[in-house]
């Protein structure tokens, strides 16, 4: 199980709301709820195009989606 807290704080520090992140990446928000519980798994594509969104690095992967 991931915990996904410091992504979700990088979408409030951006303002970027999970609707809108959804849209930008092209999932259904229901879909990245999903994956922000922990049900279902983040695409290595996702996971670059939601830290472009936030203005982060693919560096940053790690950090971001994988902390436990």
């Amino acid at each position: 199980m991931y915990n996904y807290s410091k992504l979700l704080g990088a979408m409030r520090e951006k303002g970027i709301t999970q609707d809108a992140l959804a849209q930008r990446i092209g999932l259904n928000s229901a879909t990245l709820n999903q994956k922000l519980k922990n049900n279902s798994q983040f695409k290595q594509s996702e996971m670059r195009d939601i830290l472009a969104c936030l203005g982060l690095t693919v560096k940053e992967i790690p950090e971001y989606f994988f902390a436990r």
